[in-house]
């Protein structure tokens, strides 16, 4: 043999070194596969055709779990349907699965079958739902076996994952299309009054909410103010159908702006109250940022109503920075994105009317209505004592109340109950229990209030600076920026005044 052809093989043998290593690979998957009592299960249920089957997908936000699983129950206990739930253990740590890894054979970690995990989930006010977190459905119907795979969202995976395997790509589609009709048809959410909030993650979470019980009696507002507040949101609900025939749209904003303190998120609560059929969607703070795929779920759900409280927070007037809040833009798109028949209404309050952009005016649908929640009048005020309490034992004469109504002028709503809270401490701190509060607890209380130390304590409850303290020349312009700063951070703890 000459010296070039040492350590060459001829292409002969080449071949059979790549088939017998081919037969190797082979051999060691199918081991692993064996070895994995998972993915054998699988493989079985499946068997050789439904391997060659493409695996499909679908993925939905966090807050489609419950959604999902009451979808599930009521598609596995449909007629001639027989499923099997297997649970999956996976090794501690480890990310997740796809059923495709399942089905291949391939990258597998070692599984074991269990008992389904499930996590219990809340679908309604103080009620739960046993949900599955990792889960084998293995199903037998009229499309024949196949297997479908349910994946809860993971610390490292914040979605909800949907699998199926072992049908044609159309037919899978079609059980997937059926779990999102069964989980729109029984959605958990609908007619009821939901938070939204932003996880740490970014992903929308829906918590339920008791119904208010804030009564008309229990709104201090002047009639004519109400009145108008009742017909935009509660009049249009009771004459849908005739205004859809008239051809007048459903889709409508209402803007509640006044000081801080007067009572707006109190007379948004009782109209969510009183808004039973609908279902009612409430978004503050942070949450405020999901307002686009908030409004998606409130058009699939509608009748709803959308509560965007201090809206100012997010829909500043364009002018005052560059390119305003990619959040303002999003708002807008979703008041413009339903149809003018779809019965949906934005309830938005604001503390800073003067800041909010003028688009969300500029389209019907929008705000067609904007009502001043202002300071209580001196009849208003008499009202709101009486309103705050009527759980304290109150020994007050009419000539102490009066007093109260009086130096009270140019407070709000939650300095007034602020002070009847601090009555009763001082009738606490006299007596050691509660026995009444006297008129001279209220005034006391009053005093305190209005203390020369206490303006902070005033400012933080709604109430502005008293004119007679600004200089001869009036207090110093402030930019608009400066005033949107101080505002925000002025604002946080008056969330539920």
């Amino acid at each position: 043999m000459s010296q070039a052809g040492v350590g060459r093989a001829s292409e002969s043998e080449g071949r059979e070194f790549a088939a017998g290593l081919r037969a190797l690979l082979g051999w060691l998957q199918a081991a692993e596969v064996e070895g994995n009592e998972v993915a054998a299960l699988v493989r079985e249920v499946l068997g050789e055709a439904g391997g060659a089957h493409s695996v499909v997908t679908r993925q939905l936000p966090p807050f489609e779990h419950v959604n999902l699983q009451t979808a599930l129950d009521s598609w596995s206990a449909a007629e001639g349907r027989r499923v099997q739930v297997r649970g999956i253990a996976l090794p501690p740590h480890y990310g997740g699965i796809s059923l495709q890894q399942l089905v291949s054979g391939e990258a597998l970690p070692p599984l074991r079958l269990s008992a389904p995990g499930v996590v219990d989930l809340p679908n309604g006010p103080g009620s739960t739902l046993a949900c599955l977190r990792l889960a084998l459905l293995l199903v037998t119907d009229a499309l024949g076996r196949y297997v479908v795979l349910v994946q809860g969202p993971g610390e490292h995976e914040p979605v909800l994952t949907v699998e199926v395997a072992g049908l044609p790509v159309r037919e899978a589609q079609g059980v997937l299309g059926e779990l999102e009709r069964e989980s729109r048809r029984l959605n958990v959410y609908r007619r009821q009054l939901v938070e939204v909030s932003l996880t740490p993650m970014g992903t929308v979470s829906l918590e339920f909410l008791d119904r208010p019980t804030t009564g008309r009696d229990d709104v201090v507002l002047p009639d004519q103010v109400l009145d108008r507040i009742e017909r935009h949101a509660l009049g249009v609900a009771e004459h849908r159908a005739a205004l859809v025939a008239a051809g007048q749209h459903l889709k409508r904003g209402l803007l509640l702006f006044g000081p801080p303190g007067t009572g707006k998120t109190h007379t948004a609560g009782y109209l969510l109250g009183r808004m039973t059929d609908y279902t009612r969607l409430v978004l503050t703070g942070r949450s405020l940022g999901a307002v686009g795929s908030v409004t998606e779920l409130a058009r699939e759900l509608q009748p709803a109503v959308v509560v965007l409280e201090d809206v100012d927070l997010v829909a500043a007037d364009r002018s005052f920075g560059p390119g305003g809040s990619p959040v303002l833009f999003d708002l807008l798109d979703a008041m413009d994105g339903a149809a003018a028949d779809a019965d949906l209404l934005f309830v938005l309050t604001t503390n800073r009317a003067d800041l909010l952009e003028p688009a969300l005016a500029a389209r019907p649908g929008r705000v067609d209505v904007a009502v001043e929640i202002d300071l209580p009048d001196a009849a208003a005020r008499r009202r709101l004592l009486e309103l705050y309490g009527r759980r304290v034992p109150l020994q007050v004469a009419d000539a102490d109340v009066e007093a109260v109504v009086e130096r009270s002028e140019g407070v709000t709503a939650s300095f007034l109950k602020e002070l009847l809270r601090r009555a009763v401490l001082e009738g606490l701190h006299d007596e050691g229990e509660l026995v009444g509060v006297t008129g001279s607890h209220l005034l006391r209380a009053l005093d305190d209030l209005l203390d020369s130390t206490q303006s902070v304590t005033r400012t933080l409850l709604g109430v502005g600076v008293d004119p007679a303290d600004l200089p001869a020349d009036g207090p110093a312009p402030m930019p608009a920026h400066a005033g949107w700063v101080s505002y925000r951070g002025a604002h946080r703890g008056l969330r539920h005044r």
